[in-house]
């Protein structure tokens, strides 16, 4: 196996492995997200499948002695020298280090955008539960007991009686 093939397997299983994928899943809220999220795993996961089985295995050497039976040793020991003079260059990572700094600072504005959502949730649940309340209570419900949920609603109509505005 190439040397460069081999890292690239042994990359993306160590990837595999550090990947919380039941901790991702855990912070999806709607079944739609889910779908996908099980849609990128088994993509994820075929992927380094691939790769696993293709680059880890090293390939079966040539019978030499098999192709100079059959064709001749001149041709055989001519291709012979051609392949053992093949060198595969080793890869040289260049992108990584020009995209880490970037990758990080996003992951930096994940971490603030996901603790904006998950409060911002949690307000709206609450809102939620609270109208929820409110839809039970409203029928009757005295004007009184809205204004002390809503007292800015109470200045306000107390303001445009006082000032004599009735809306006309």
């Amino acid at each position: 196996m190439s040397g460069a093939g081999k890292k690239v397997a042994d990359v993306a299983l160590k990837a595999s492995r550090t990947i919380d994928w039941e901790g991702m899943a855990r912070l999806l809220v709607t079944d739609e997200a889910r779908k996908e999220f099980a849609t990128l795993r088994r993509a994820f996961d075929e992927v380094n499948s691939t790769l696993q089985t293709k680059f880890s295995q090293e390939p079966e050497p040539i019978d030499w002695e098999y192709y100079r039976k059959g064709i001749g040793s001149r041709l055989v020991d001519m291709y012979k020298e051609a392949y053992d003079s093949i060198e595969i260059p080793k890869y040289v990572d260049t992108v990584t280090p020009q995209y880490k700094p970037k990758f990080d600072a996003l992951l930096v504005e994940l971490k603030e955008a996901e603790e904006k959502s998950l409060k911002e949730s949690d307000r709206l649940e609450k809102e939620i539960v609270e109208v929820q309340e409110m839809k039970k209570k409203i029928s009757t419900m005295t004007a009184n007991e809205y204004f002390e949920k809503h007292p800015e609603l109470k200045k306000k109509f107390d303001d445009e009686i006082r000032n004599d505005y009735w809306g006309y």
